[in-house]
C-alpha cells in the first residue's frame, strides 16, 4: 500500500479507550485519522498534545473500506504540528455551539473555516464561473470600467466621496453609465464582474455598502424583452451548473435546488397595483412597491406559476433614473425591469434611452444638471444603438440560493455602516 499525506486543521479529537480519532479538515472535506495504542503507543500519546484548530500534517496508509461516516480514513504513521492554535478557539468551527453573527464577523477568518461556510463560497465562485462561461460562449466581451468616477452615476447622496488630487471624486454606485458608453463605442455585447458601493445607512438583512455584480449590456435590441430573455438564459445556466456540480452538497444541507422552468413569469405595471390590492396591499398609483410587496408578489407568482423567479416590468418612470427608456406610446411607464427571486430583488435593468434629445429631456424632468452629466450624454449626439442590460447582485443570488437569512453571511468580509474591519 502506498503512503498518503493529508494536511489541514484539527476539527475534532476523540479518545475512546485505547483508540484515538483525530478528524482533519481541509478544503476537500474531512478525513479521520485512527490511531491504535497497541500499534503505535508513541503516536497515540502524541494525540493528547493536539488542540482544536492546530494545523497538522499526517502521513500513513488509507483504509480501502473505511467504517467512519466521514468518508476517508487513514492509519497514520506520523503526525507533525505545523502551527499551534491558542485555546479556547473564539468560534466553534464544528457548528455545535452557534455564535452570534457580530461575533462571527469579528472572527471571520476563523468562522470561514467551517465546511458549511466554505460551501457558500464554492457556490458563489461557481455562479461567476457559470455566468462567465455562458456569456463568453455567446460572444460577450469582458470589460473593466472605472470604480472611481468624476460624477455621480445615479444621483442622490448615497455615494462615497473621495479626495482625488484635490478634486471631488466618487466610488461608483453602478458601472451602468460606462457600460452604456461602450455601447456608443460599438462594443455591442459586454459584461463586467466587479464591485460597486452605496453609502446607504441601511442595517437590513439584505443591504451592503459594498457589493458585487454581474453586469451585462447589449446593443441592437428590439425592446426590454430581449434583455429579459438574455437574463433568463443566464440565470437558467447558472442554476443548471450548480445542480450538476453540487447537488449532493445542496441535499446535505437540506437545500432543494430546482432548475427553474422557462420562461420566467413577467408581471407588469399597472397590473402590479391590482395584484397587490387583491392581496390586501394598497399601493398608490404611480409609486414603487416596498419590500413587503416583493414577498406578496412572490407568493402570487408561486401560486399562479409555481415559480420562485419572476420579472417585474414597466415601472413608473418617476421612480427610475433618467437614463431608462420610457414607453413612447405611454411615457408614464418605463422599460425598466427587475428580477426577483424568493421575494428579493436580484437585479435591475431594462432598455436604456439611446436618443440624445430624450436623455436631455428626461434629465431635466429629474432636475439633473445637464452640465453634471455632459461627460456622459454628449457622446450620444454621434449615434447610439438601441441597447439595454442588467446587473445581478452576486451576494443576493448566493443568499437566496442557499436560504441564508442575512446577506453578510454571503460576503467574505462584509462592509456595512458599522463594519470596516477585518
Amino acid at each position: 500500500m502506498s503512503i498518503v499525506k493529508v494536511e489541514g486543521w484539527v476539527h475534532n479529537i476523540r479518545i475512546l479507550g485505547k483508540i484515538a480519532f483525530v478528524v482533519v479538515r481541509n478544503r476537500d472535506g474531512l478525513v479521520q485519522l485512527t490511531i491504535k495504542k497497541s500499534e503505535n503507543e508513541e503516536l497515540y500519546s502524541f494525540t493528547k498534545e493536539l488542540g482544536l484548530e492546530d494545523v497538522i500534517e499526517a502521513s500513513g496508509i488509507e483504509v480501502e473500506k473505511p467504517k467512519t461516516k466521514i468518508g476517508r480514513e487513514i492509519y497514520p504513521s506520523e503526525i507533525k504540528i505545523l502551527s499551534k492554535s491558542e485555546q479556547p478557539v473564539p468560534i466553534d468551527v464544528t457548528g455545535v455551539t452557534q455564535a452570534l453573527l457580530p461575533t462571527r464577523l469579528e472572527w471571520r477568518p476563523i468562522d470561514l473555516r467551517s465546511p458549511k461556510n466554505f460551501f457558500i463560497f464554492k457556490v458563489q465562485s461557481t455562479i461567476v464561473e457559470a455566468a462567465e462561461e455562458y456569456l463568453r460562449k455567446n460572444n460577450f466581451l469582458q470589460v473593466f470600467t472605472p470604480a472611481i468616477i468624476g460624477g455621480i452615476s445615479e444621483g442622490g447622496a448615497e455615494v462615497f466621496e473621495l479626495d482625488y488630487f484635490g478634486r471631488h471624486a466618487y466610488l461608483r454606485q453602478d458601472p451602468q453609465l460606462h457600460r452604456q458608453l461602450l455601447m456608443v463605442a460599438g462594443f455591442e455585447k459586454i459584461f463586467e464582474i466587479g464591485p460597486s458601493w452605496r453609502a446607504e445607512k441601511s442595517y437590513t438583512r439584505r443591504h451592503l455598502c459594498e457589493h458585487r455584480g454581474i453586469a451585462v449590456e447589449l446593443s441592437f435590441i428590439s425592446d426590454e424583452y430581449d434583455v429579459i430573455k438574455l437574463e433568463e438564459e443566464l440565470i437558467y445556466n447558472i442554476f443548471r451548473r450548480l445542480k450538476e456540480k453540487y447537488e449532493d452538497e445542496f441535499d446535505k444541507y437540506g437545500i432543494d435546488l430546482e432548475i427553474p422552468k422557462k420562461p420566467f413569469p413577467v408581471l407588469e405595471f399597472p397590473d402590479i397595483y391590482e395584484i397587490l390590492r387583491d392581496m390586501g396591499k394598497e399601493i398608490e398609483y404611480g409609486s414603487d412597491y416596498d419590500t413587503e410587496s416583493e414577498i406578496l408578489l412572490w407568493k402570487y407568482v408561486k401560486e399562479e406559476y409555481d415559480s420562485d423567479l419572476f420579472f417585474v416590468n414597466r415601472f413608473p418612470f418617476n421612480v427610475k433614473p433618467f437614463y431608462v427608456m420610457r414607453v413612447d406610446e405611454d411615457p408614464f411607464w418605463a422599460r425598466s425591469v427587475d428580477l426577483l427571486y424568493k421575494g428579493i430583488e436580484l437585479s435591475s435593468g431594462g432598455q436604456r434611452e439611446h436618443r440624445y434629445e430624450k436623455i436631455i429631456e428626461q434629465a431635466k424632468m429629474k432636475d439633473i444638471s445637464i452640465e453634471s452629466i455632459d461627460w456622459f450624454v454628449k457622446h450620444f449626439k454621434y449615434g447610439a444603438p438601441p441597447h439595454g442590460g442588467f446587473n445581478i447582485g452576486i451576494e443576493r443570488l448566493t443568499m437566496q440560493l442557499l436560504n441564508i437569512y442575512n446577506i453578510r453571511e454571503a460576503v467574505l468580509f462584509p462592509r456595512d455602516p458599522e463594519r470596516l474591519l477585518p
